[in-house]
């Protein structure tokens, strides 16, 4: 069954491993017969910074609105991008403090105990690359993408599976290939 499934890049660089791997799961997905749409954070304009916190919404660029227009079409969402200081590049990050906004992704009840979460019956797969072994650093670290999984795309409802990939330093062509590969597979299977 066809699927609309909208893949971000969420590494800065366009010219990364994050970049070829986000290109080969769009690649897959079509071949599949997947409706895709593809963004790049580096190529999008916005401020990243909450200037008043949530005290004052900022009026969204117009990236931000497509950003979020593409969340609402897709049935499912895929981020790649890399693991620095364990966590998600402060843009990433940027991009989720300006869009995921009440009232798009989630609403607080007027009681004031829970929430309705505005994207549920969505899927996600986020793809972390890292330069060290995924077990070694959750082992040293412990889980650096709870901030992604729970605290973004699960209050927002939607049901996410994470991959760790790594480790990325000093890969060789050879495994570089085959890394891409994977991710063609990855498109094909919709996971």
């Amino acid at each position: 069954m066809s699927k609309k499934i909208f893949v971000l890049l969420g590494h800065p660089d366009t010219e990364s491993m994050c970049c070829e791997f986000a290109d080969a799961y769009a690649k897959g997905a079509k071949e599949a017969g997947h409706e895709v749409r593809r963004t790049n954070l580096g190529d999008m304009q916005f401020d990243p910074i909450l200037h008043k916190g949530y005290k004052v919404i900022q009026a969204l660029e117009p990236d931000l609105l497509k950003f979020q227009e593409d969340v609402k079409w897709c049935d499912h969402l895929v981020i790649i991008y890399p693991s620095w200081w364990s966590t998600m590049p402060a843009l990433l990050k940027g991009l989720f403090d300006r869009s995921w906004l009440p009232g798009f992704a989630y609403k607080f009840k007027p009681n004031g105990l829970g929430w309705w979460r505005l994207l549920k019956g969505k899927t996600a797969r986020v793809f972390v690359t890292s330069d060290s072994n995924p077990i070694l650093a959750r082992f040293l670290f412990g889980d650096n993408t709870n901030e992604i999984q729970d605290g973004i795309l699960w209050f927002a409802g939607i049901h996410t599976q994470m991959k760790k990939c790594g480790p990325m330093k000093k890969i060789s062509p050879e495994r570089r290939a085959k890394w891409v590969s994977k991710f063609v597979k990855y498109g094909k299977r919709v996971y």
